[in-house]
């Protein structure tokens, strides 16, 4: 069985973090890993308390993990500060951490800061160029390379600009428009639209830890970064089209979300 380490924090409530990395892995059919880098105390409504893991404790689950059940794929979510991604990053080095999808988390949906500002320009300079693919939305892509991102031009312009500054691919999430769901991948050298409609559902809870998850999914079974990209944005986008809704029960999700593949 292929398997994929989660490096990301915990939420309590169970629909973002490493609860949703660990479904969306167990789902795909892989086998979950995870290394806890903070507790949370939040819920879909927003985050309300951080509690870091130290640096010697994170360092000693990623030994563990690293020296035993070596994983076939790494996503790495929400990191708090430069101590932390210290460790993170000289583990990946280490032990030559291949498939390295990074999910750039840095502000919550709420609007509570999840990275402490000045561990960003650390982030930037030695976390993110260790990646095989980043999966930002738009603005945390506008943090990253201090720009406005609005227009569908900026955005290719803003994922040339990415990849040669962090020399991975490139995942442009689009879910922060209004209007669509368009999502923008560039490996350097293809730029492909993934095009969905924007789903009028306030259940998206998690969605960017699922999509990077399922991403690096993808990756452990050796599809390449376009097609897990692509079945990632499908299986999320299936999820959010269900519409369910934890207070009234309503059915499974409807897994596959069929979009035109460009």
């Amino acid at each position: 069985m292929k398997t994929v380490l989660a490096i990301a924090g915990s939420d309590c409530s169970g629909g973002a973090g490493i609860q949703a990395d660990l479904k969306t892995i167990t789902s795909l059919g892989l086998y979950g890993e995870t290394v806890i880098t903070a507790l949370t105390a939040q819920n879909t409504m927003g985050v309300a308390d951080i509690c870091p893991v130290s640096p010697d404790f994170l360092r000693k689950q990623l030994e563990c993990v690293f020296t035993d059940i070596v994983p076939d794929a790494v996503k790495v979510g929400m990191v708090t500060g430069v101590a932390q991604m210290r460790v993170i990053r000289d583990c990946l080095v280490k032990y030559r951490a291949s498939q390295v999808v990074m999910d750039t988390v840095m502000v919550s949906t709420s609007g509570r800061h999840l990275m402490e500002p000045e561990a960003v320009g650390y982030y930037r300079e030695n976390l993110l160029p260790l990646a095989t693919i980043c999966t930002p939305n738009l603005p945390e892509a506008e943090l990253l390379l201090k720009t406005t991102i609005k227009t569908k031009k900026e955005r290719v312009a803003a994922a040339r600009e990415f990849a040669l500054q962090y020399r991975g691919i490139i995942y442009l999430k689009g879910g922060h428009d209004d209007c669509r769901a368009d999502d923008l991948f560039y490996d350097g050298e293809e730029f492909a639209w993934f095009e969905a409609p924007h789903i009028d559902n306030s259940n998206t809870h998690g969605t960017g830890c699922t999509l990077s998850s399922a991403i690096a999914c993808g990756l452990a079974r050796g599809l390449s970064a376009k097609d897990s990209a692509w079945e990632a944005k499908q299986y999320v986008m299936g999820a959010i089209a269900d519409g369910m809704d934890l207070g009234k029960g309503n059915g499974p999700l409807n897994h596959m979300y069929r979009m035109k593949k460009p």
